[in-house]
């Protein structure tokens, strides 16, 4: 097996009283008072792109696709500039640390809310969302068409605040993920060059087997295999001999400090540590944050692109418009997706094809916790990175990440994110009279999540005598069936594209991200995003350039 793939492995008392005031001060977080607000990126490595600019390749978008996109065509030797909407996030605020903690999200946390939307948004009966000021932060919390969807903002996207793991499907799944795509290719060239980069590994086992910081992650071993579960450990990005030194205490704590959700200051190997760096290496790729395209038109010689720059504040402080000889959508699913459909329906690209905004699914998530009995501690200190998983999708549909519960305190709590085989895809359409591009997904298409889902945590709370937590989704609500992490499809590759991400209709114009991919990767889906934009920017540089 290549270092991505899926490997199986064989096989003290607390009052509520004080549970609850330890609860409060960690998940609840302290007020926020005064905050001196940093700027983003106050020295950025190069320039923002000017109006009127000539650009070679314009890569809208510096996630998984884009990053991939932009390294390989550097050591090609293009020119290329990424625009990116999200800042840059190499700027420390006043705390010294350029992310927030995941226990204490601040204005750093949340794209332009003014109020948090964290995705476990109780405990024990009180909620954890906090008024914060409006920023440009990290994690953009989507609401549309009956879900929200978490999405990563700034240099990296969302390798910022994923949880690093870094999953190769089964190579029996792939054919129903991408059927007009060659897995011999994708399986002996892409996911390995994708998985060297990203600098995917597993954690030691017998490490695994000893720390404090995993407990809750061997409980749910225990309890998966006890119910003839498969348990599999799970390749991560993240550097465990860093985590180890964490353990140690001879480093500062990152992962064993909770760092995930809003970034993370250390350890991780997020994108701007990986692809974006050796795509800064060559000399040929710049970046512009806090750039926001709005408009696409053919001109001569390529295409005008217009852009709008913003402000921390998410104010509009410029608009320029550049020329790009070609154009890479690499903006993720949903910002890909809806660009599109915005600029087919208004005219400024009318020959997009009918398949643009088609096939977005939620990869099936839905999330869940179960009350443990007190001889089953899962431990105060929990590491935010997830490194195990229990695989029921051949006889259930279902993948569950065994996921931490980091609130610095006793919980007996066993926490999971599924990916199911949710058959529902939803389509993003142009509703003119509101002027914004909307998704049709409807919360009820959660119930099939739910039902696969249960094949899992039915089978262990039979077995273990065990039950539901009903306090981490609002009050007596067992399932969290109203986010995604995971966005897919939209344009989808081979409908809405050729076999490689052209787009329909627009010599010059392609799309690399996430949007490819119709809906479901059975999986958590940045190695098969990045796999995928691997293969087809090889193809593209052979044939367009």
């Amino acid at each position: 097996m290549d270092s991505g793939r899926v490997v199986h492995v064989e096989g003290r008392g607390l009052s509520r009283r004080h549970f609850i005031a330890g609860t409060g001060s960690i998940l609840g977080a302290a007020t926020l008072g005064a905050l001196d607000i940093p700027t983003a990126a106050a020295s950025p490595r190069e320039a923002p792109i000017e109006p009127g600019a000539q650009v070679t390749a314009l890569v809208v978008g510096t996630g998984y696709g884009g990053s991939v996109t932009a390294l390989r065509l550097a050591q090609a030797g293009v020119d290329v500039h990424m625009v990116e909407m999200g800042m840059a996030w190499d700027t420390p605020g006043t705390d010294g640390k350029i992310f927030a903690n995941t226990t204490s999200p601040d204005h750093r946390s949340f794209w332009l809310r003014t109020r948090t939307k964290q995705p476990l948004s109780n405990f024990l009966g009180f909620p954890l969302d906090r008024d914060v000021p409006r920023y440009t932060g990290i994690l953009d919390a989507e609401e549309m068409g009956g879900i929200v969807v978490y999405q990563g903002r700034g240099v990296g996207g969302g390798s910022l605040v994923n949880g690093g793991m870094a999953v190769t499907p089964e190579r029996s799944r792939f054919p129903a993920v991408l059927p007009s795509v060659d897995a011999d290719e994708m399986y002996d060239v892409y996911y390995p060059r994708a998985n060297s980069t990203l600098g995917v590994s597993t954690v030691d086992p017998a490490w695994f087997d000893s720390t404090e910081a995993y407990m809750y992650a061997r409980v749910g071993r225990k309890h998966a295999q006890r119910s003839g579960l498969r348990f599999v450990f799970v390749p991560n990005v993240y550097d465990w001999d860093y985590m180890k030194r964490e353990a140690e205490g001879s480093v500062t704590r990152s992962a064993l400090a909770g760092e995930i959700l809003y970034g993370n200051n250390h350890g991780k190997k997020s994108l701007p540590k990986t692809y974006l760096a050796q795509a800064r290496a060559t000399g040929r790729v710049a970046i512009s944050p806090l750039h926001r395209v709005t408009s696409v038109t053919p001109a001569t010689g390529g295409y005008s692109v217009t852009m709008e720059q913003l402000d921390t504040g998410g104010n509009v402080v410029a608009t320029k418009t550049v020329r790009a000889r070609r154009v890479f959508f690499a903006a993720g699913s949903v910002g890909t997706s809806k660009l599109l459909v915005r600029l087919k329906a208004t005219g400024a690209l009318p020959g997009l094809n009918d398949e643009v905004g088609n096939g977005w699914g939620e990869n099936g998530n839905v999330m869940c916790g179960r009350a443990n009995h007190l001889w089953d501690p899962t431990g105060a200190l929990q590491s935010s990175i997830p490194t195990a998983g229990i695989d029921n999708w051949a006889a259930g549909g279902a993948f569950a990440e065994v996921a931490p519960l980091p609130t610095g305190i006793e919980t007996w709590a066993s926490f999971y994110l599924s990916i199911t085989n949710n058959p529902h895809r939803a389509r993003f359409t142009w509703n003119a009279s509101a002027g914004k591009v909307e998704l049709d997904w409807q919360t009820a298409w959660k119930q099939p999540s739910i039902t696969m889902a249960k094949t899992i945590f039915d089978k262990i709370n039979a077995k273990e005598g065990t039950i539901y937590r009903t306090d981490l989704f609002g009050v007596y609500k067992i399932w969290g069936d109203h986010l995604t992490y995971h966005p897919l499809g939209g344009v989808v590759l081979n409908r809405a594209t050729d076999n490689y991400g052209r787009l329909h209709g627009y010599a010059g114009l392609y799309v690399t991200d996430g949007s490819l991919i119709p809906g479901n990767v059975s999986v958590n889906p940045f190695v098969t995003i990045t796999a995928l934009a691997e293969r087809n920017i090889d193809r593209i540089i052979a044939d367009d350039f």
